[in-house]
């Protein structure tokens, strides 16, 4: 299932050119107070694309984009342009001759704290770092999720995984059953156990997905709380859960609003994001019912059923 970037875990295995250089996209935007949401929407139309790193400019006023593929490269210019075309100041296909430009495209992240949650790359000191502009509130009982960003996605910088973080916090999940649906690197079934779930499953049908998970939950020694799968949500057949975290988009979750409440137990709860304010009312729509507590950054919106 093809969810928003940043929620998508993608592997750093570019496969190179015949000339031995990696396919890439190098995109300028003008700054601004529209500069983050435009970003936002940019990572969104990305993911359908699979790339598998984005790097930022030191001048902070574009990306370097790259893709397995020089197809999938070539699609995506297509895609931007005409859906962006008007918005960025540059979109050009460049070859990028670097073997190691996927590690330092993020060896500058760094962590980020959501409520008791702190997600961090392993070269990260979550102690370290109180300025991240995504971070929420230091706790005294944080606790630490690792995740090693083989590309920029699902590492919680994306403001809809930090704001899937911040609804599981207001759910006791303790002793309790959770599903993650298209977990991509794992976060959040790595949050639910770490909060005390009992019984996370886990579950995608990207195949770079489920080893970037398989590795996370390695990491963390989640081994025996987590079960990651290869399932398609169109037709998951599972016991059900207490609790239902779903990052995808809009589109997907107003697909599958009956399938994720079918796969919730009665009085249970369901986390959900991936899209924006605009398509809250939809989403609300597809579900048949009013959400509980509501999180919002930006033009981004989670909301719990």
């Amino acid at each position: 299932m093809k969810r928003r970037a940043a929620r998508k875990s993608r592997s750093s295995n570019a496969s190179k050119t015949s000339l031995g250089s990696y396919p890439a996209l190098d995109l300028t935007f003008a700054p601004g107070p529209g500069a983050g949401t435009l970003q936002d929407m940019l990572y969104a139309e990305l993911d359908a694309f699979a790339p598998v790193a984005i790097q930022e400019h030191e001048s902070g006023d574009g990306w370097r984009v790259f893709f397995r593929t020089v197809a999938d490269r070539n699609s995506a210019r297509g895609a931007l342009a005409s859906e962006f075309g008007n918005a960025l100041l540059h979109l050009g296909a460049i070859e990028v001759d670097d073997e190691d430009w996927a590690r330092r495209s993020q060896a500058t992240l760094t962590a980020v704290r959501v409520g008791r949650i702190i997600v961090a790359p392993p070269w990260a000191d979550p102690g370290s770092r109180t300025t991240d502009p995504g971070s929420r509130m230091p706790a005294p009982d944080a606790i630490t999720i690792v995740i090693d960003p083989s590309t920029g996605f699902g590492t919680g910088h994306h403001a809809s995984t930090r704001l899937c973080l911040e609804l599981l916090q207001k759910w006791d999940v303790r002793g309790m059953r959770v599903i993650d649906v298209g977990t991509g690197s794992g976060v959040l079934a790595l949050a639910a156990w770490k909060l005390g779930a009992a019984d996370v499953v886990a579950f995608d049908n990207d195949p770079d997905a489920l080893e970037n998970a398989h590795e996370n939950v390695r990491r963390n020694g989640g081994e025996d709380g987590i079960t990651i799968s290869d399932i398609d949500l169109s037709n998951a057949l599972l016991e059900q859960a207490d609790v239902v975290i779903a990052n995808l988009t809009g589109a997907l979750l107003q697909r599958h609003a009956t399938s994720l409440q079918r796969l919730t137990r009665p009085h249970g709860a369901i986390v959900v994001s991936g899209f924006t304010v605009e398509e809250e009312q939809e989403v609300v729509r597809a579900f048949g019912a009013s959400p509980k507590e509501t999180a919002r950054e930006g033009d981004w919106i989670a909301l719990l059923f």
